[in-house]
């Protein structure tokens, strides 16, 4: 059976494809697995006790007849009218932007969002006076999060610009360091390519590292696109205001030419699918115009969820006082971890493993310099003694990594998981490391 170039693109393997297949299949293995390689958020008492007192709720009294409304009807292609106003009147309330319903869309998850986002600005495009363009997603900072890679119908469509890396303290504690945009090298790149890039995107938090591009960076980056009149596109699925999971100062800012997307999965629901698009209006008739096609409507079980969640504050609650204050802890916990397991490698490799500086997500970003093989292979060794991580190489989307060695010594370890997880994984991370350091 042949299938279309649409077909072989989207069936050949992919790191989003690999994350997914080890995340599942390590679920319903029957042997136990280190999970640290995903991207399922923590179950947190506290967030699940709050989710079951509303799914209780609406199948009781007047909620139960809410609960029909949106598990029997289908929603408009824009997504579950109730939610959307309960969204705009909560980020009116906090941020004050003076949204109307005609700024947001919901999406079945932000990976579809993403999907649509960098079709509808990323590809061939028509232009009465240069014919057809092939215009790319600018990718400020690599790495950036794997299921951008494959999203386009057509080609690869992104640039990227590789980080300056910056050596740092984290808590008054060495070995540490973060990523910077290299300024210079985007602006020259994204003048060279005037007229040839149809968004600027990046993710705040970043997945896979952890780093906030503080405010500064987003202000530069916002003006680089309304120099070239394109929008910017900013992935909030870790950030602010939900779930919040940022714990350097930041802002969080929106007009007509930023595009804003938040979902209800690291909140705890990723299994309700729930993305959420905040956009101009001329945005918002394409995304409603695509779920038409290719989803009929959003889903509405997270809208009927989160609605009341959004309209008495307690996400904002749950998202301030228990999921960011849970994932500072892991991420404490992990530093120690590594710290003990790798902290004492002896010379030449005592300063090898370089940590990224934990500002905010759901996992830590490490680097084992000079690593005498690919985290590749290396992630092959760990599945084999039953811990999961996901390699570096995946992650520098629109990069040739070739001569960029770098991209070939990090990995990317989830802290969503409960200590003795945490503690059995990263015991055979640093039994494995030093086993590959030894034999060099």
């Amino acid at each position: 059976m042949q299938f279309s170039k649409f077909g072989e693109k989207f069936t050949k393997n992919s790191g989003i494809l690999q994350l997914m297949d080890d995340l599942g299949n390590a679920l319903n293995s029957e042997q136990p697995i280190n999970m640290l390689g995903g991207g399922n958020p923590a179950r947190i008492d506290k967030v699940n006790q709050t989710y079951w007192s509303v799914f209780k709720s609406l199948a009781e009294g007047d909620m139960g007849s809410m609960a029909i409304e949106n598990i029997g009807n289908y929603s408009t292609p824009q997504g579950d009218a109730k939610f959307i106003a309960a969204l705009v009147d909560f980020f009116n309330r906090h941020y004050d932007w003076g949204l109307t319903t005609d700024n947001i869309a919901l999406t079945n998850g932000s990976q579809n969002a993403f999907f649509y986002l960098f079709n509808l600005f990323g590809g061939q495009f028509d232009d009465t006076k240069q014919g057809s363009i092939d215009k790319k997603i600018l990718l400020p900072l690599a790495p950036e999060y794997v299921g951008y890679a494959d999203a386009h119908v057509d080609g690869q469509h992104f640039i990227a610009v590789l980080p300056s890396i910056e050596f740092v303290q984290h808590q008054g504690e060495d070995g540490f360091f973060k990523y910077r945009v290299d300024f210079d090298t985007l602006e020259n790149l994204a003048e060279l390519h005037n007229g040839e890039i149809g968004a600027i995107c990046c993710s705040r938090p970043t997945n896979p590292t952890g780093n906030v591009l503080t405010d500064d960076e987003m202000a530069r980056l916002e003006a680089i696109a309304k120099r070239f009149d394109i929008p910017l596109i900013i992935d909030n699925a870790y950030g602010m205001p939900f779930p919040n999971i940022i714990y350097s100062q930041a802002t969080l800012n929106w007009n007509e030419q930023i595009i804003l997307c938040f979902s209800l999965s690291k909140i705890g629901l990723p299994g309700v699918r729930t993305g959420i698009v905040v956009a101009n209006p001329q945005v918002v008739k394409a995304i409603s115009s695509l779920n038409a096609i290719v989803n009929l409507a959003p889903t509405r079980f997270g809208a009927a969820i989160a609605t009341p969640l959004l309209q008495d504050d307690r996400l904002k609650d749950l998202s301030d006082n228990h999921i960011r204050p849970f994932y500072q802890g892991q991420a404490k916990l992990a530093v120690q971890l590594l710290k003990q397991e790798l902290g004492d490698l002896p010379s030449p490799y005592n300063n090898v493993m370089k940590i990224h500086k934990p500002e905010g997500a759901i996992f830590l970003w490490v680097w084992f310099k000079d690593l005498p093989i690919t985290t590749v292979e290396l992630y092959a060794r760990l599945k084999a003694k039953g811990t999961l991580i996901i390699p570096s190489e995946h992650f520098f989307v629109g990069v040739d990594t070739d001569n960029f060695k770098h991209a070939h010594e990090c990995i990317r370890l989830s802290i969503a998981q409960d200590d003795e997880t945490l503690k059995k994984g990263i015991a055979t991370i640093g039994e494995v490391v030093r086993a590959v350091y030894a034999k060099q």
